[in-house]
């Protein structure tokens, strides 16, 4: 009974101090360290990009994920595709398939490129990969494409020791339209493109072709939210530029085009969306005496590309 009074008293035992937290936590915590030391602040990047180029180390890639394997169906497709360099893992032959020019051409492509798995398959396992497409006996399996992270085209342009030229698209969904922004960004000395994740063009075997070979040395890099990505952009000293038919100031007024910019192309029928158009810094537009209404993708990048590539020069 007398342990029980004891537990039940209302006598105060040893109390547990704050340990000095509190008088620590009004202590200031000393000068606002360099910009090369704060972790995330562009200059701390290009300080990291010179140290990796003079050791010759390479960054570590945290990647943009991967699309799903595409197949290429039909005997001028593949024919086509082959021939345009896209990537590939396996060629699919019909058993005793009438041996034309073109399965010809495909066969001895594939062997020359090397690296690509030559599989006879029976006509119905053939129509069961296309879903009863027309294959006609040939069917080229195109791997998954290895998307690279936004902050990736960064990186690669302070490690090649030059201020960033991006391009993001916003709503194009042609995958022609994304091959040849990938083909002028090569052209024009740019450091990549961005995409949306959701209702955009992926890097498809069509944007591949388009691209005409550019996309083995211009990453495509993949963005959850299109917005989010532009506003880090921002944070790291970086202009955004949104093309719209409506822009305060024209192209060639723009001299954010002459250092680290990343380049906003919306899509021809409805253009920048709302949220991305308030994201940017400056809205410009192309001028046209022609009287188009607009212009595609592939060439409004292009020209401001080329204007860019322009004031670098």
């Amino acid at each position: 009974m007398a342990a029980n009074n004891r537990r039940m008293s209302g006598k105060k035992g040893a109390q547990v101090g704050s340990g000095g937290q509190r008088r620590r936590g009004l202590e200031g915590k000393g000068p606002t360290p360099p910009a090369e030391m704060r972790k995330g602040h562009a200059k701390q990047r290009a300080a990291q990009a010179k140290v990796r180029r003079a050791t010759g180390r390479t960054p570590q890639r945290r990647g943009g994920g991967r699309s799903a394997s595409e197949l290429v169906v039909g005997r001028n497709p593949v024919v086509e595709a082959l021939r345009e360099g896209v990537p590939a893992s396996t060629l699919y032959v019909q058993q005793f398939i009438d041996n034309d020019e073109r399965v010809r051409e495909a066969l001895q492509l594939a062997a020359e490129r090397g690296g690509i798995n030559l599989m006879e398959a029976p006509r119905p396992e053939l129509d069961r990969m296309t879903n009863g497409l027309n294959h006609q006996g040939l069917v080229l399996q195109v791997p998954p494409y290895e998307y690279a992270h936004p902050e990736d085209l960064v990186a690669h342009a302070h490690d090649e020791g030059q201020d960033p030229l991006i391009v993001a698209l916003d709503g194009v969904t042609d995958p022609r339209n994304l091959g040849a922004v990938v083909r002028s960004v090569s052209a024009f000395g740019g450091h990549g493109v961005v995409v949306p994740e959701r209702r955009a063009a992926g890097m498809t075997a069509g944007a591949w072709k388009t691209s005409a070979g550019t996309a083995a040395r211009t990453p495509v890099a993949r963005a959850t939210n299109l917005t989010r990505a532009l506003e880090a952009y921002k944070k790291a000293g970086i202009a955004v530029v949104g093309l719209a038919a409506d822009g305060e100031a024209e192209i060639g007024a723009l001299d954010a085009l002459g250092g680290p910019v990343v380049i906003v192309v919306g899509s021809e029928g409805k253009g920048l969306s709302r949220l991305v158009g308030e994201t940017c810094d400056f809205r410009v537009r192309i001028p046209m005496p022609g009287g188009a209404e607009s212009l595609n993708a592939g060439v409004a990048a292009g020209i401001v590309l080329y204007e860019a590539a322009r004031r670098r020069g």
